[in-house]
């Protein structure tokens, strides 16, 4: 439904749901392209890589030295990897996407997701319900992130679910563990747990949300890696606060 609409009522979504997802936001050329390259990038084992082993996600390898142990979560700093990555983060379909949403020229941010995400069958982990925003450091919560789909995403291949509307919802901070995930043990946040909903994406789609929207990501259950390039903005006005890790990389502007 919202591959049909203009780009404003896809703001108008997000604005209400948190989330909109946008069909086929990716031609079939520039999908492939990305494809050729996200493959090559893992099978070079390019650095900067983040591991499975390292997070400590549920599923994940005790260790790196651990069976699966290597298994790639995320290929890091996406934007210097290779100039299709680069292109597509800068592209001026998104461009203006997020200038149309914040109003004013908008920024890329790269301390910030900025990855190609990968999961992969059996050692892929759970991602736990949370808030991109728990880790960073702006004068305002008004960032969105935009997910692109390299391949088919559902729920057998560890897809996003978001629960619609939480964006706007205030919660105490003793809702969230000390690593600042939605503690899911919890009754109060089982029942905003239980709203959620996880749309299917066809390759070529795009997610865009809000950085206040609770998501998570379940296991890879398929024998396919998923790929997915990930990247987040902010209007100008917004700007990081200094001395944090969000200010650790220099930004890239759209224009």
């Amino acid at each position: 439904m919202a591959g049909q609409l203009t780009v404003n009522e896809q703001i108008a979504h997000l604005r209400e749901k948190g989330y909109v997802v946008v069909s086929q936001f990716m031609a079939a050329d520039a999908l492939a392209k990305l494809n050729e390259v996200a493959r090559a990038q893992l099978a070079a084992r390019a650095e900067p890589l983040e591991f499975e082993a390292d997070l400590q996600y549920p599923g994940a390898p005790s260790s790196r030295a651990a069976a699966g142990g290597e298994t790639v979560r995320r290929l890091l700093d996406a934007h210097a990897r290779d100039p299709v990555f680069a292109q597509w983060g800068t592209s001026p379909l998104v461009r203006d996407w997020m200038e149309t949403y914040f109003g004013e020229p908008a920024l890329m941010s790269r301390a910030h997701h900025n990855c190609l995400m990968t999961k992969h069958p059996l050692y892929g982990s759970l991602t736990g319900w949370h808030r991109d925003i728990r880790y960073w450091s702006f004068e305002q919560e008004n960032l969105v992130s935009v997910w692109f789909a390299l391949g088919e995403e559902e729920v057998d291949n560890g897809a996003l679910w978001f629960v619609p509307g939480s964006h706007r919802m205030a919660f105490d901070a003793d809702r969230f563990d000390e690593a600042k995930f939605f503690r899911a043990d919890r009754a109060d946040n089982s029942e905003i747990i239980r709203m959620a909903e996880s749309p299917r994406l066809a390759p070529g789609d795009a997610v865009f949300f809000h950085c206040n929207t609770l998501h998570s990501a379940g296991k890879n259950l398929s024998d396919a890696v998923k790929f997915s390039l990930v990247y987040t903005y902010h209007g100008r006005s917004n700007a990081p606060k200094a001395g944090t890790r969000s200010t650790s990389k220099p930004e890239i502007e759209l224009r």
